[in-house]
C-alpha cells in the first residue's frame, strides 16, 4: 500500500508542475504577443526623432480610417493634403492631433504621452488576459493581481489622457 500512495503522490506533483509550466508558457506567450502587437505603432510614437512630426486635422472618417490635412512641425517635414490615421474612439472629425508619420508612408500615429499610451493598448489587454491565466492555471493570485492591475492601469491611463 505505501508504494501505491507514493506513486500517486509523485504523479500528482508531476501533473501540478506540468500545469504550472504550461500555464506559464501560455501567459508569457500572451504578454509577448501583446508587446509585439504594440511595438509596430509604439516605436513611432516613442522614438519620433528623425521622423516627420506635425498636426493632423481630421476632415473625413470612414469605418476603418480617418483622413485629414497634415501641417508639419519638425524640420524636413512637408505639408500634405491627405494623411490617414487609424480610426478609434479617440479620433474625431474636426479635431486636431499631434502626430508622427510612419517613414515613407502617409500613415499617421498619435504622438506624445497619449500616443504612447494608445500604442501600448494591445499590451494592456494582454496583461489582463495573462492575469486570468496566471490566476487559474498557475494558482498565483498575487502575481495575477499585479498583472491585471498593470493592464487595467494602462488601459485606463490611455483613455483618460487621450
Amino acid at each position: 500500500m505505501p508504494a501505491a500512495s507514493a506513486s500517486s503522490a509523485r504523479s500528482g506533483s508531476v501533473v501540478q508542475v506540468g500545469r504550472v509550466v504550461v500555464a506559464g508558457v501560455f501567459a508569457a506567450l500572451i504578454v509577448f504577443a501583446g508587446a509585439w502587437g504594440s511595438w509596430g505603432t509604439a516605436q513611432h510614437a516613442m522614438l519620433p526623432k528623425g521622423r516627420e512630426r506635425g498636426t493632423l486635422t481630421v476632415t473625413d472618417c470612414l469605418p476603418e480610417r480617418c483622413a485629414g490635412t497634415f501641417k508639419p512641425l519638425s524640420p524636413g517635414a512637408t505639408a500634405r493634403p491627405s494623411v490617414r490615421i487609424e480610426r478609434s474612439v479617440v479620433v474625431r472629425e474636426g479635431h486636431s492631433y499631434d502626430v508622427v508619420l510612419e517613414p515613407g508612408t502617409d500613415v499617421a500615429v498619435r504622438a506624445g504621452v497619449s500616443g504612447v499610451l494608445l500604442a501600448w493598448l494591445p499590451l494592456g489587454g494582454a496583461l489582463l488576459l495573462a492575469s486570468v491565466v496566471v490566476a487559474g492555471g498557475m494558482r498565483m493570485p498575487r502575481s495575477a493581481w499585479m498583472l491585471g492591475l498593470a493592464g487595467a492601469g494602462l488601459l485606463t491611463a490611455a483613455f483618460v489622457l487621450s
